[in-house]
């Protein structure tokens, strides 16, 4: 096993850049940090390196074994940590879709964390993301994510592109909007849906919301609109796929 003890180290230096969406997007690397986060990584053959200050469970080729102030320089979280990956983003291919989501700037990790988690619990085919939707890499959108992330495609693209493709391949696009919109049990279930959640703050963009076959509101007592997440738990499990 490979011993590494100086913070100057260059492979130090390499991993603690990944901390920046800019150099996981022009390595295509990104870390995670956690035993249940690197199994489900190992699982799905994207680990480059794991990086620990004690021993690892796993049996991989690759591990180095650091200091525990190389650790804590690695780590974003704030409890300790003692097993990091290095991974390799994931191939995204989608094919057979019948559900899928499409998320219209997305700010929060959280947020967007919780979402893919809930797709994937409601079998849902992909997560489209927009180029203003928060960074799928980030350290608090992996770890909500609670290893989803890998059992889903997550494609950051242009949703007005991609919402006319998903028509033209049969897709009823549903947007969800306070206007002019109809309720769940208004909507009813076909072979091919599309569902658009929106910016926390502003909501699905009027442009996708005209672009869409049908607009959909939460019925609700005493509020206008929910958390985006919560919002989106509700139609997911409504429309869930079989």
């Amino acid at each position: 096993m490979e011993t590494i003890t100086s913070l100057q180290n260059s492979k130090v230096k390499k991993w603690t850049a990944l901390h920046k969406k800019k150099e996981r997007d022009l390595t295509g690397l990104f870390l995670i940090e956690g035993e249940h986060l690197i199994q489900e990584a190992l699982k799905e053959g994207i680990v480059e390196t794991i990086i620990t200050d004690t021993s690892s469970p796993f049996d991989f080729e690759h591990t180095v074994l650091v200091t525990d102030s190389i650790m804590k320089k690695l780590s974003e979280n704030v409890s300790q940590v003692h097993l990091i990956a290095v991974c390799h983003k994931l191939d995204q291919q989608v094919k057979d879709m019948k559900r899928v989501i499409l998320l219209d700037g997305v700010q929060d990790p959280g947020n967007l964390g919780t979402l893919i988690r809930t797709a994937v619990s409601f079998s849902f085919d992909c997560v489209y993301v927009s180029e203003e939707t928060v960074d799928l890499y980030n350290d608090k959108t992996i770890r909500s994510t609670q290893g989803a992330l890998f059992h889903i495609p997550v494609i950051r693209c242009n949703l007005n592109d991609v919402v006319k493709e998903l028509q033209h391949d049969h897709f009823t696009i549903v947007a969800t909007s306070l206007e002019q919109s109809k309720t769940i049990s208004e909507i009813k279930p076909v072979s091919r849906m599309g569902f658009i959640f929106g910016n926390e703050g502003q909501g699905v963009s009027k442009q996708l919301q005209e672009a869409a076959n049908e607009r959909l509101r939460i019925e609700m007592h005493g509020f206008e609109s929910l958390n985006v997440a919560v919002a989106g738990g509700i139609v997911m499990y409504e429309y869930r796929g079989k």
